[in-house]
């Protein structure tokens, strides 16, 4: 049995993962004329659309993707939706909380010496204003986002380029997020892996399992800082 070790690099996706996407669900429910339960569509057909971009060598800003494929989602439902509008329902995206234990997982994995960084779909100034009204500023070494690379995750070309910026190779990252595809792009890198198993998040049964797989960050945390150096 192989004894794990500690990670020289932890990285972090920060929507869902470490934000509470439960008032942008409200405002998105309210755009799309009360349908709250697209909400899970709409979110899946905006990271759809951000591959197509990265795979067709195309590149625009998380923000103006959401807002095109709400109104693709809203005109498959019979919801005439205008651009001002759907930006406007994307607002919350900036002012998400945290989630409950986050802050605290954060704090104590700080404490134990890790390196924080964040690696995230969001533009740079995006994550900024997240992380400001979030509460979240200090506990990161580092905010990374695909903006600068120009492609979206999971492609490995931003994985491979994240690992460079910090001064790392691939095997001394470990990527921590709630998204299964997230999770198998990291791990097809060559990065280690820790799943948030949050509500309606499941990893994809194709790739390799991550090391560490709890409903929480706490509960993640607490796994990392038993680890040996």
């Amino acid at each position: 049995m192989t004894t794990l070790t500690r990670p020289k690099i932890l990285f972090f996706d920060v929507n869902e993962s470490l934000l509470d996407l439960g008032g942008l669900k409200k405002s998105v429910g309210k755009a799309l004329e009360g349908r709250e339960d697209l909400m899970p569509l709409w979110f899946t057909t905006m990271l759809q659309y951000s591959l197509v971009m990265t795979s067709s060598r195309q590149f625009t800003d998380f923000g103006t993707i959401g807002a095109a494929t709400l109104k693709m989602v809203a005109a498959n439902h019979g919801i005439q939706l205008s651009e001002e509008k759907s930006k406007e329902a994307l607002n919350p995206m900036l002012s998400l909380p945290a989630h409950p234990e986050v802050k605290e997982a954060l704090k104590n994995l700080k404490n134990a010496g890790y390196t924080l960084v964040s690696l995230t779909n969001s533009s740079n100034d995006g994550v900024k204003a997240q992380f400001a009204n979030a509460g979240l500023n200090g506990y990161f070494d580092e905010m990374l986002s695909v903006e600068t690379v120009g492609k979206y995750k999971p492609d490995s070309t931003v994985y491979d380029w994240a690992a460079k910026k910090v001064g790392a190779q691939p095997h001394e990252c470990l990527m921590i997020t709630a998204h299964g595809w997230d999770i198998a792009g990291a791990i097809w890198a060559g990065w280690r892996g820790a799943f948030i198993a949050r509500p309606g998040q499941q990893l994809f049964p194709l790739a390799p399992l991550p090391e560490i797989n709890e409903p929480d960050l706490l509960k993640i945390s607490e796994k990392l800082i038993a680890l040996d150096n």
